[in-house]
């Protein structure tokens, strides 16, 4: 009595923390973050090493981050946007055909259940079970792989893509403020290179992946944009 008692309050006890559900938003800022600290690190790098003043490095770091965001959250909508509308239209086909065929909907869902391992009978057991409790919402998830943690969420793209570039730009814009006059580069770079290795460390913490590796596959591509932008100032460059 007291051990079958207990069995429910185990099973309550138990939980677990998938880190799927961070996929929508963390994608966004993920690419956000280490694109902020990417595009405007290379844009300041690259108009200091063209011999520009202070104000001028300045000026083009604000201006690279406030049409970078928008430029993010907008890019993010719309591809974001398009796959939602893309799962509405193959939702609403599953709806139709429910509608218009149910028996042939019900073998479909069998059929799933059978190649995914389960005998004819249980199959068809299961399929029946939840084309009663939910037949769209099961065909959705098993014949398209349409879930609500995985939907495609258009505006917590955007404002997470927007808000994490403006927060990995700040970056080399603090740089330019405080690096001494003529020291930007010598500032920038480096401070740049430890915030994106950072960056791509907690990436991979957040998302499961080895951490080591992520941060130091960011740092690479930072590097060589900088190193890009600054061969452009040198080559392109002004005295001022």
């Amino acid at each position: 009595m007291n051990a079958s008692a207990s069995r429910p309050q185990s099973l309550g006890r138990h939980s677990e923390t998938h880190r799927s559900e961070r996929v929508g938003w963390l994608r966004a800022a993920v690419l956000g973050a280490n694109d902020g600290i990417v595009s405007v690190a290379g844009l300041v790098v690259g108009v200091a090493a063209s011999g520009a003043d202070a104000a001028a490095i300045l000026t083009s770091g604000i201006a690279g981050a406030v049409a970078g965001a928008m430029s993010m959250a907008a890019g993010e909508y719309v591809s974001v946007r398009s796959q939602a509308d893309t799962e509405r239209a193959d939702i609403a086909v599953e709806r139709r055909e429910l509608a218009e065929d149910p028996a042939s909907e019900l073998e479909e869902l069998a059929r799933i259940y059978v190649r995914r391992g389960l005998t004819p009978e249980l199959a068809h057991a299961v399929a029946r079970q939840l084309t009663a409790h939910d037949a769209l919402g099961s065909h959705a998830r098993d014949e398209l792989g349409i879930t609500e943690t995985l939907r495609a969420r258009p505006l917590q793209a955007a404002a997470a893509s927007a808000l994490a570039f403006v927060c990995g730009a700040a970056l080399p814009i603090g740089a330019v403020l405080l690096a001494p006059a003529g020291e930007v580069e010598a500032v920038a770079i480096p401070t740049t290179l430890a915030a994106l290795f950072l960056s791509g460390a907690l990436a991979a913490w957040a998302g499961g992946a080895p951490v080591l590796r992520g941060a130091l596959r960011v740092a690479f591509w930072g590097a060589l944009a900088m190193a890009a932008a600054t061969l452009v100032g040198r080559l392109f460059g002004v005295q001022v």
